[in-house]
This record gives structure tokens, sequence and C-alpha cells, in this order.
């Protein structure tokens, strides 16, 4: 029975990427009924599950700290599509978007995915372990861009409101860009072994490998063919088209249903947020359960700083462009969440272990996030 659910499963990633297209190709450019948008709205939501499958079955292929890599860029470049086509399709009602979007991202991946882990590692095996060096090196990198891009804009002058002049906004783009392919550099080349799973003593390895039985022979499956990364890479390339056009032909739903619950327009950023890393979060906590907290923690931290680094230029470039004006400043509750966020993240990182008391105070921080989105 398992067998004809995976297989099902499995043929229903390979075809989730072509109904995306066609419904997309039937969809685009027409005024659509709420329930229409509504079904088109869950073969997005499935979609986005596919995408990152596919990219999941890329990683695997080529292996850590890539694989990583590879997942926080498809999670990414997602999230860029829908905060891009909402703000093509309503530039003046989506000036903080981009914001938002990205503020939500952090707190879920520094917060809530790093929580969850932490927990479930700790739980099982009452520490957590990981490489300090290569957390740190991402975390401070996270601390740089995030404080470039969310925070100097609310005490900036030569602008009114939360937002950047041009030279600012270039700079800010520039050197955000920049620090993360300069800590792409350093993962996948320089330092690669910083972001490798620290090496347990035999002992504990055989114990590990003793109680964990079939969680560690999925943990070391086979790689897969060449043949299947190849075509999950043409898959991946469609879904993402699929993802970000049914963004746009759904928009509007999200909108209204937002503003027909009386909900701040904040909601909408943080919806999108928790969409598209919904499916990375299970990879995450999937690899943790596994036992193999290095990469939950590379997967959350990467998504971060994928988020910021390059959101933030693909903004600035379309505020140049177009003209949109874009604010990027956080307010007063947001900014005190960010700092707490990172002073408690470098306490956590710097031991290089942590037990369940640290994830307790990660997800009690993602708790307030949510509630003060809803409650303001």
């Amino acid at each position: 029975m398992s067998k004809t659910f995976e297989l099902i499963i499995s043929r229903s990633f390979l075809a989730l990427p072509v109904v995306a297209l066609i419904a997309l190709a039937l969809s685009w450019g027409r005024s659509l009924p709420d329930a229409i948008l509504a079904v088109l709205g869950l073969v997005l939501a499935a979609s986005i599950i596919a995408a990152v499958h596919h990219a999941e079955v890329v990683a695997h292929r080529v292996g850590e700290p890539f694989g990583s890599l590879i997942l926080a860029l498809a999670v990414t470049i997602i999230e860029v599509g829908m905060i891009v086509t909402l703000m093509l399709s309503s530039p003046d009602s989506s000036s903080e978007l981009a914001r938002d979007t990205v503020f939500a991202a952090v707190m879920i991946t520094c917060n809530g995915i790093v929580g969850i882990a932490i927990v479930i590692k700790a739980l099982r095996k009452r520490v957590a372990t990981f490489k300090s060096e290569g957390v740190g090196g991402a975390l401070a990198t996270i601390a740089v861009i995030a404080t470039l891009s969310l925070v100097l804009p609310t005490f900036t002058t030569s602008t009114a409101g939360p937002t950047f002049s041009a030279t600012q906004l270039t700079y800010a783009a520039a050197a955000s860009l920049g620090l993360y392919l300069l800590f792409v550099f350093v993962q996948t080349y320089r330092h690669r072994d910083f972001f490798l799973p620290p090496m347990l003593p035999k002992s504990e390895s055989t114990k590990a490998e003793s109680s964990n039985g079939e969680s560690v022979k999925k943990a070391h499956a086979a790689s897969p063919s060449r043949r299947t990364a190849i075509i999950s890479l043409a898959l991946l390339t469609i879904s993402l088209v699929g993802v970000v056009g049914l963004a746009k032909v759904t928009s509007p739903l999200i909108e209204s249903a937002v503003s027909d619950l009386g909900l701040p327009q904040v909601v909408v950023a943080v919806s999108i947020a928790l969409l598209v890393l919904a499916p990375e979060a299970v990879s995450a906590i999937r690899a943790a359960y596994l036992g193999r907290t290095q990469k939950s923690l590379n997967l959350a931290y990467g998504s971060a700083m994928a988020s910021i680094g390059l959101t933030i230029p693909v903004i600035a470039v379309l505020s140049l462009v177009f003209g949109f004006n874009v604010a990027l400043g956080l307010g007063g509750k947001e900014i005190v969440l960010l700092a707490v966020t990172l002073i408690v993240s470098t306490l956590t990182v710097v031991p290089g272990r942590a037990t369940v008391l640290q994830g307790g105070v990660h997800l009690a921080l993602f708790g307030a996030f949510l509630v003060l989105a809803v409650s303001p």
C-alpha cells in the first residue's frame, strides 16, 4: 500500500508543474470568479510544494552544502516573483510589501524553523550540535544586510518616511547582493567544511545509527541519477514559471480576503512568506528529525540571507526603473523583534550546541511576531 501511495505522490510531482503551466495559460489576463481563483490558489500552493521537491532532488544529487543553497535559491526566486507580480499589479498599495515579506521571512526562518529544528533534535538526542563557524558567519551576514536594508531607512533624513534616497538604495542593494555572493563563495568553496555536519565520535555515531534505525537509512538514501536530476531541474524551472504567473492571477483573491477579514495589510506579506517557506520548513524539520541539525540551520539561515540579499536588489531595480515608492524601514516593534532575534540567535549559535531551551526561546519570539502581525 505504501509503495502505491509513494508512486502516486511521485507521479503527482511530475504532473503538477505541467498542470500549473496549463492553468496559467488558461487564466492569464482574464477576470475570473472567486471560486475559480480559489482553485487556482490550491494549484499555486501545490506548485510551490512541487518546486521545492524538485529542488530537493537536484540538491540531493549535488550534495551539501550545495543542496541547501539550491533549496534556498529556489524558494527565494518564488518569493521574489510573487512580490514583484503583486507590486506590478498594484504599485500604490504595495509599497511596504517587499519590506514586510522579507522581515516575515527572517522571523520565520531565524525563529520558527530554527526553533522547531532545535527542539526536535534536542528532544531526540538531548543536544543539537552544529558547526558554529559556518552558522555564525551566516548569522553575521544576516545581521549586517538586515540592518542596512530594513533598519537604516527608518533613521535616514534624505527622504521623508522610512525610505532610502536613490544613492542610499543603490548602496544597500549592492552591499546586500555582494555580501550574499561572498557568503556563497565561502560556503561552497573557500570554507566549505564549515557548513558540513560535525563529525561524531565513533561510539556516538554507532549509538546514533542503532537508535535511529530506519531514519538513518533514509538519511543516507542513494543519490538520484543524473537523468532524474536533469528532469527535476527542468520541472523545477517550469514550476517556478507557473508559481510566479499564478501568484499574479490569484493576487486579487489574497488581498480581498485579508480586507474582508479586517486584518492588517501586513498579513498579505506574512501569508506569502509562510506559503513560500512552508515546504522548506518541512525539509529542515525532516533533516532535524534525521539528526542533521547542520543542514536544518544551513537551510534556515541560507533562506533568510537569500531573501534579503536577492529581494532587495530586485526591488531596488524596480524602484529606480519604474519610480515605485518603496518603504523599507521597519517600525519600532519590528526593530525590537529583529534586535532580540539577532541577540538570541548569537547566543544560540556561538557554543555550537543547543538544547530544547534555546529552541523554545526562538519559538516564543516567532509566536510574538505572529501575534503582533495579526494584532499590531
